[in-house]
């Protein structure tokens, strides 16, 4: 059996391929991932890229690495596409609420959500609104280099001149030319040399409330401007992984890596990390089509998507069942699988301690959690991990059903072992059912039974049962 960080390979967007993972600095590792615009409630596909970068430093931090973790909170300058409205003035307008107003009970909705899910807090989490002053400074360097532009209080990128010097696009795999055709059909912006420019600052109108004083005017920066400015201070000019959704791939992350090779002359990240989307009903989760769910409502069951509520461990549970990089459709039937498959786990888990001890081991122990770590070096591969867990699962259930022997040294190396790779790595809690639990489990499961019978017609049973539980002060009733 062996730990090694030697082996771990990441899926790099930038190249398109898996590469065996290689720091910068052996001692500490740069990790940046792109935040939430707190405009609104996060809704569950935004948690899914949370909850898989998560994982990621959770399993770094286990195989020995420091790390720096900056996730950025975006409080300003983030757009209406084709439009000069700023999301979060926009719902300050919506709810009568001064926009910082809006920042802060958003960002401390998210924080409550990210704590129901017990994701580590990141070591830095800074704002676009606290970091004017190192944005201004990035793109007067962009402007002296010859990439942007100022026209009438705004600076503009200039795609064509860092054209000539750079390949812009590599990441999202899109040519300029498939950019500026893209660019026209919203283009409604005649301050632009060209539909494709991209704004590093904007010129505030009166009416806009969020606004700073700048060499150029009185306004505001452009959303894609900081994360480059932020992942530099904290981070500094070249890090080693940089993370978001897949949907930041363009125009956000290449307009990122565009703005760091004007100033630094390089992509700032070894490593591009891109979780995949999280879709309801087939289709993408999103507020603008009201396709969306909100965590809070799958936890309080409060919702017309599913028939119960399920705890925060049960969602990031589903989660895993698919790589990070692969798309994922949430289902009721997604959830209640899930939780099921959970609940065997956890009562492996606790049956463990009461297993009889034999002289040998029937389960090579060491064989199956060396499997394990190869599943989660290969590019954090969490549906392989979740088989292996069913493995060690089975194995306990034959132990206590005298179908398989373990030894002490196994028994304690299993026992470890579920805990690391469970609680410790995929960040799930394993919670002893009380007296109380298993009450009401046995009071769902008489309630289930009564169903099959009422749909069966079999009315006499279904009857029966009802009246024995409205004796015992569990009311039911018959209606819609």
């Amino acid at each position: 059996m062996s730990i090694s960080n030697q082996n771990l390979k990441f899926y790099n967007s930038l190249t398109s391929s898996k590469e065996i993972f290689k720091p910068i600095n052996k001692s500490r590792i740069g990790m940046y991932v792109c935040g939430p615009t707190v405009y609104n409630t996060v809704h569950l596909g935004n948690c899914r890229t949370f909850i898989s970068f998560d994982l990621i430093y959770r399993y770094l931090k286990h195989i020995g690495y420091d790390i720096r973790y900056i996730r950025n909170i975006t409080d300003v300058g983030h757009l209406e596409e084709n439009s000069d409205d700023d999301k979060i003035l926009k719902r300050a307008k919506i709810e009568n609420l001064e926009p910082m107003e809006v920042v802060q009970k958003y960002s401390n909705e998210f924080h409550e959500i990210m704590e129901k899910f017990s994701l580590v807090k990141p070591s830095i989490e800074p704002t676009a609104s606290g970091h004017i002053p190192e944005q201004i400074e990035m793109i007067e360097e962009i402007i002296s280099n010859g990439h942007a532009y100022e026209k009438n209080g705004s600076v503009y990128f200039d795609l064509n001149s860092f054209s000539n010097d750079f390949d812009y696009g590599r990441l999202s795999k899109r040519n300029l030319d498939d950019v500026i055709n893209e660019s026209r059909k919203l283009e409604n912006v005649s301050d632009k040399k060209n539909p494709q420019d991209f704004a590093l600052w904007k010129k505030a109108a009166d009416k806009h409330i969020m606004k700073w004083n700048s060499p150029w005017s009185l306004g505001f920066p452009g959303w894609h401007l900081e994360c480059s400015a932020m992942s530099r201070k904290y981070l500094g000019e070249k890090f080693d992984i940089h993370g978001g959704g897949i949907d930041l791939k363009f125009p956000h992350h290449d307009c990122e890596i565009a703005q760091c090779e004007s100033t630094n002359k390089k992509n700032p990240a070894n490593y591009w990390l891109h979780t995949n989307m999280l879709t309801l009903n087939g289709k993408k989760m999103s507020k603008s089509t009201n396709n969306f769910i909100l965590p809070q409502e799958i936890f309080d069951g409060n919702n017309k998507f599913f028939e119960k509520s399920f705890s925060p461990n049960i969602v990031k549970f589903f989660m895993y069942q698919a790589h990070y990089r692969s798309q994922l459709d949430i289902s009721n039937d997604a959830l209640l699988a899930s939780e099921k498959g959970f609940k065997k786990i956890e009562k492996a888990f606790f049956l463990i301690d009461d297993l009889k001890v034999s002289k040998s081991c029937d389960f090579n122990c060491d064989s199956w959690i060396d499997k394990c770590y190869q599943n989660l070096n290969d590019d954090i591969n969490t549906p392989k991990l979740i088989a292996n867990i069913f493995e060690i699962v089975k194995f306990i259930f034959e132990v206590k059903n005298d179908k398989m022997k373990i030894d002490k040294e196994s028994k304690t190396k299993i026992k470890n072992s579920l805990s690391v790779f469970v609680e410790e790595i995929l960040g799930l809690n394993f919670t002893k059912k009380s007296s109380v639990d298993l009450d009401v489990d046995l009071i769902e499961l008489v309630k289930e039974i009564r169903n099959i019978e009422r749909d069966k017609k079999n009315y006499e049973l279904s009857d029966l049962i009802r009246d024995r539980l409205n004796s015992l002060g569990i009311n039911i009733e018959d209606n819609k």
